[in-house]
């Protein structure tokens, strides 16, 4: 007895229909037929009925149904425990990670998963936020760290690392510093902003959108420090977030938008039916996350 046999012998069960049921795996109609004899005449009984047009479960057939599933579920679950016993000895991760983005409890989680799992390879790569999820949904990537607008992705399992305000940010006495700031009142000025496809832009252009506002985007820059760079020598109010702009109190002032409620988001995002690698990585993630100050 063959698994294969198992496996001819419930799709012809299933599909009532021996030709239906070799189009289902991929055989001819022969081959099928030929294996489930087989099956009937080392089992010593007939499996179905083939007087009528549809092939109908005899008694033994009907008895032999359920043991046959399960002993097709049994091999299933053999090469998936061994597939994932392997993918964590010698499998290999693609980590996404938005351009310009240094968070530090990533690399430690990336530097902790490597110590427990050697032998899986990793590689890291950077992209626009929009490209890391695409990439993540089409299983090119297999874990990427993104600035979204969004709290899970559609399609994709989701952790929040960071949820913070967009604010304002221009040299101490700009006009857009002193006192509350509306967006309307921020679109008056020119903007230096992050590209389309970055979590920060698309919160700031679906604000835009709501209120039919069109800005003047005087300069774009995938990193935080390079908006804070052209920024502080007049050259537009930059858009950041809260912590981005933290850094640069020196010489910016921070002005949060009073309109905009939605939320900058940076978040972890995977796809829910990525392996134990991915699982084993996401836990390290959370940990690093759960450390850091």
């Amino acid at each position: 007895m063959e698994l294969r046999q198992l496996e001819y012998f419930v799709a012809v069960a299933e599909e009532r229909n021996f030709t239906r049921a070799a189009e289902r795996v991929h055989i001819s109609q022969s081959g099928v037929s030929a294996q489930i004899r087989q099956l009937e005449r080392e089992l010593g009984a007939d499996l179905f009925d083939r007087s009528a047009r549809t092939a109908t479960l005899t008694t033994a057939g009907k008895a032999a149904l359920e043991h046959a599933r399960a002993a097709l579920a049994a091999a299933e679950a053999v090469g998936q425990a061994v597939g994932e016993v392997t993918d964590l000895i010698r499998g290999h991760l693609t980590v996404g990670m938005v351009n310009g983005c240094t968070i530090t409890p990533l690399f430690d989680a990336l530097a902790a998963f490597h110590r427990a799992h050697p032998g899986v390879g990793i590689s890291v790569r950077e992209a626009d936020s929009d490209e890391l999820v695409e990439s993540v949904r089409a299983k090119t990537a297999d874990l990427a760290l993104v600035g979204t607008a969004n709290a899970t992705p559609p399609g994709l399992d989701a952790l929040t690392i960071i949820s913070e305000r967009l604010v304002a940010a221009a040299p101490p006495g700009h006009p857009a510093t002193e006192g509350r700031l509306t967006l309307r009142d921020l679109v008056a000025h020119p903007l230096v902003c992050m590209p389309p496809g970055t979590g920060l832009r698309a919160v700031f252009d679906q604000a835009c959108a709501a209120r039919d506002l069109r800005p003047t985007i005087a300069f774009q820059a995938g990193a935080a420090d390079a908006i804070a760079d052209l920024a502080a020598r007049g050259l537009g109010v930059g858009l950041l977030s809260e912590s981005m702009a933290a850094h640069h109190t020196d010489r910016l002032t921070a002005v949060p938008i009073d309109d905009v409620a939605i939320p900058a988001l940076l978040a972890l995002v995977w796809h829910p039916t990525r392996g134990p690698a991915v699982r084993e990585l996401v836990a390290h993630c959370r940990r690093a996350f759960a450390e850091s100050p």
